[in-house]
This record gives structure tokens, sequence and C-alpha cells, in this order.
């Protein structure tokens, strides 16, 4: 080895005709990149740099300027095994497919006599929201080793664990992650548990009475009541010493389990001590979470596994501080945190309403390069913006005819196709307010970011109700194709017939030849970007509730 000094390289130069790899920094003070208060990396766009100094559309709004957090890669829902790749798994499925239709027997078997028995457990029970009697619980027993077989059947044939469940009048809570259907049949083997599960579970054939024979607690996650209701249960049953521990997956849905997404709070509403577990499942050629991708052909990849690895860790129980003055939030924060540690995982702000959008991105086949760009880390958009999961897929529901690339970036002129506007100076501030990066193009966080932010804005709503005023003529109560054309001609102008009917079309749900006020704001609502193009009418006006004059010079 040559002697080196200080000042000598470690590594001696390449040959001149070796390939360089030149990175070019551009100092761009259009965009500015910062952290926010929270600590979330985020683009910011204000109406005095973005673009060339292009005007903020909706300043009139009290609006000073559009901040997007830059978008994460991880995807928590992705099957990483989701195709059949290598001879080595093509050879085991073909020697395994003999073993799987025993498999299979065995696991309509153990489901059948299962159901039966729990039929049996629950014929003339009346009162169910009592305690089970212990004479029934043991009939359950019978389910409860049925549960075990299917487990086999499965090829678990043993399953480690390490730790145990703690006593139940120390922890009546539970709380695991989730990454298979496989924790459920488990947890109702090794403890019985009360489950918090959806409403739609119900109706599953033979699961929906096996699961409530658990009493479970069902909650419809879209309905305020619904949970509300679920977590008056949850502490009524926790504090009952005659039920079983309360079983929850506080993160809603199944992930691929490299990541813990976000938690729900209602195992933490309560306030009682819970028990954290860990799921893991080692493997090398097949994953067995139940991500994106359909049951059958998980059930079909675990059949035709040797043997299916699963790991079951009981954590030290969590519990309040002495003095009980901490929030619910931060109780889940610690325990997703304890439970983030033992896995050894990045902890992300998904939810289930990010699954929502990545299915419904793909009921449009469309060829994705990364399906994460339509994942937006549902749980920060909700304390950011209010809005729903809901309400964020309607509004990828207007991206999505917007006719993206498989990048997930749509451009101008789709963006106007789509909003019916015509190319002009205030079609492209619109544009520009969202194009928070200056690359042309916007993705549908970006999207969805800029229509909540004007949506969401304190003077929206009076903002569309003196628009609505400002296009009506005489003593109406509705806007005709004229009166509309007219008002919308003060921001777009040199509009044909076509064009504007094509505009005055988007707002006339009843295809009657007027627009009412319902209409109106029901439209501004789903497209509160075309709020901008009534600036004009709104110059002079008092918009704001106290009749402070925020629109003085709109032009």
């Amino acid at each position: 080895m040559a002697d080196h000094d200080l000042t000598s390289p470690f590594l001696s130069p390449p040959p001149s005709d070796h390939p360089y790899l030149i990175l070019t920094i551009q100092d761009d003070t259009d965009t500015e990149s910062h952290h926010n208060h929270n600590g979330i990396h985020t683009h910011q766009s204000t109406s005095a740099d973005h673009h060339h100094h292009s005007r903020n559309p909706f300043a009139f709004l009290g609006s000073d300027g559009l901040t997007v957090p830059v978008s994460t890669t991880a995807d928590p829902f992705r099957n990483h095994t989701l195709e059949i790749t290598g001879i080595y798994e093509w050879l085991k499925i073909g020697i395994c497919l003999p073993i799987a239709l025993v498999r299979l027997v065995l696991f309509g078997a153990s489901l059948l006599i299962g159901f039966l028995a729990t039929k049996l457990a629950l014929q003339g029970w009346k009162d169910k929201k009592s305690p089970m009697p212990r004479w029934r619980c043991r009939i359950m027993w019978i389910t409860r080793v049925c549960t075990r077989c299917i487990l086999f059947a499965f090829g678990y044939h043993w399953i480690r664990r390490k730790g145990k469940p703690a006593p139940r009048d120390i922890a009546p809570i539970v709380v695991s992650n989730h990454v298979s259907f496989i924790e459920p049949i488990f947890y109702f083997y090794e403890l019985f548990p009360t489950i918090v599960a959806s409403e739609s579970h119900d109706s599953l054939p033979f699961v929906g009475t096996i699961i409530r024979a658990m009493q479970v607690i069902y909650v419809n996650r879209f309905s305020a009541s619904s949970r509300k209701h679920a977590v008056s249960e949850i502490k009524r049953k926790a504090s009952c010493g005659r039920f079983p521990r309360v079983l929850l997956f506080p993160e809603g849905t199944t992930t691929n389990g490299r990541y813990l997404i976000s938690f729900e709070l209602g195992a933490f509403i309560p306030g009682f001590a819970v028990q954290p577990v860990v799921v893991r499942y080692p493997h090398v050629h097949f994953d067995q979470s139940w991500g994106h991708i359909s049951l059958a052909k998980l059930m079909f990849r675990m059949f035709t596994q040797f043997h299916n690895f699963m790991e079951v860790e009981y954590l030290s129980v969590v519990s309040l501080f002495d003095n009980k003055k901490e929030s619910a939030t931060h109780f889940s924060e610690r325990t997703s945190h304890a439970i983030a540690t033992a896995l050894n995982v990045v902890q992300t702000s998904h939810s289930y309403g990010d699954l929502m959008l990545l299915m419904k991105a793909s009921q449009l086949k469309l060829k994705l390069e990364q399906p994460s760009v339509y994942m937006v880390e549902m749980a920060s958009v909700k304390s950011l913006l209010h809005i729903s999961s809901m309400e964020a897929v309607d509004f990828l529901d207007k991206f999505l005819c917007m006719n993206p690339d498989p990048r997930g970036h749509v451009h101008y002129h789709d963006f106007l196709r789509v909003l019916r506007l015509k190319a002009c100076s205030y079609s492209k501030e619109i544009f520009a307010f969202m194009d928070v990066e200056r690359n042309g193009v916007i993705t549908f966080k970006q999207f969805l970011f800029g229509s909540a932010h004007v949506v969401k804005r304190p003077l929206f709503r009076r903002a569309c109700e003196l628009a609505f005023s400002e296009c009506v003529s005489g003593e109406n109560d509705y806007v005709s194709e004229q009166n509309f054309g007219e008002s919308i001609g003060h921001a777009i102008p040199d509009l044909n017939e076509d064009e504007v009917r094509g505009l005055f079309n988007l707002f006339d749900s009843d295809n009657d030849g007027r627009i009412s006020k319902e209409d109106f704001l029901t439209c501004l609502r789903k497209n509160p970007l075309l709020i901008a193009v009534f600036s004009p009418c709104l110059l002079n006006k008092d918009i704001s509730e106290d009749g402070n004059r925020l629109v003085e010079e709109i032009v």
C-alpha cells in the first residue's frame, strides 16, 4: 500500500474517460423550503415570490400563500412479494399443492365445527350486554381449539412467544400492531378477548357469528356518534372484571409491518392501563402482510408454504402518569413509541384514509410508478387542514379526472379541462398557487392542500354567498347563463358561448338552465379553486364578518 500524508487523497483519481455524475445546486429563492413548527419539511409558495412574482389569487380570502409538506416515499400498505418470482418459489408451490388441499380441508372442517360450537354457545342467550355465562364460555373452548387448528392449516405449526399477558386487573386493554388477518385468529385462541371491529365484519359468513360470541364492540369509523358509543362501551367493559380483556388494533387497518402508522384514540380515551403486544412475521420469500393484495391470493400463498413464521411479544404495561392528567393523544404516542421501538420500525402519519385513497386510485387501473404519490399521511392532513378522509377521496375523484401521468403529475391543460377554465392570467395564477415546486405540474397532495387551504378559509363561505348575490339579476333567486357569463367575464375575458356554457353546466347540477344558491355553493365547495374567478365581482365588497373591507383592489 502506498504511503499517504494528511494532504493526500485516500482514493486515486479515476481515469479521464470515467463517467462523472454532476450535481447542479440551484439557488432557488422563488420557492422556499423550510421546516414548520411541527418539524415537517415543507415547500411554501407565497403571493410575493412564486412563479416570478405571480399574484396570489386567493389573497382576498386572507390567504398568505400555500404550504405543502414534502411527500414521503414510505408505503406502509405494500406487500413486497405480490408476484411469485424465482424457481424456488414455483417449485415450492408445486410440491405443496397436494399439502394445500389437505390444509384446505382442515381449514374448512375447523371453521365448520367452530361455527356450530359457537351457535350452540349463543343459543337462547338474550342478555348479550352482560358478560357471557361461564358454561357458555366452556363451550367456546371448542371454537378456540378450532382456531388453533386453522392457524395450523395456514402453516403456523408453532408460534414463538416472548413475555406473558398481564393479569386482566392490571391491564384490561390490549393493543397490537395489525399486519394480517392472522392476528385476530391468534388472539381469539390465546386470550378470547372482547374485540373492537368494523360493523362490516358482522355480515361475514361464519366469521360474523364467531366474533359476536366475543361480545364484539362494533364501530363505524365514519360516524362520530358510533365512535363515541364505542369508547363508552370500551370503558364499560374494561371497568368490569367479569368481561374479558378488550382488544384493539389502534392502527385501524393492516399494514406491511415495516412501518407503524398513526393510532386512533379509542383505546386510550378511557384512561385504563394498556398492554402493547407486538406481532412479527419473519420471512424471506413470502410477505404474509395483508396489504394491497387480495385475500384469496394471500390465503393461497399461505397454504403453499412449508411453514409460516410468527412471533408474538407481550410488552410492559403502559399506564397513565400518576397525576392522571395525561391526554389521550400523549398516552397513545407513548404506547405507539413502545411498539415501534420493539418492532424497530419507523412511525408515519398514514391512516386508513390513505388506504382509501390508494384503493381509489387503483380502481382506475393506473400504471403507477410509485403508488405512494396518492397517499398524503391523512392523520397529519386531518390535523393541519381539518378535512375528513371522505372529503379527501372526493378531491381525489376530481384529481383523477385530470388524467394524471404514471408519476401522478397533472399538467396545466388537463387541469383547465376538468375545471372548464380558459387559459388566461387567472387560470395560470390558480395553477401556480398549487405548483409550489415550480415544475409546471401538480401532484395530488398539492391539489388537496391547495383546495383545502381555500375551502377552510374563514371568509370562504361569505365570499361564495356574495359571489352568488353579484351574479343574480334583479329579484331573481337564481343565476341565469347570461348573468353568469357576464360575472366571470371580468376574470376570464373573451369567452365564447360554448366556454361559458361549459363552466355554467358545472354549476347547474339540475340541468334546468339556471343555478340555485344551493347548487352554486355546493359546486364551489367541491371546486373551491373556482372562487378566484369571481374575485373581480367582489371588488370593494365587505366580505368579512365584521365589515372590514378585504377586497380593495383585485385587478
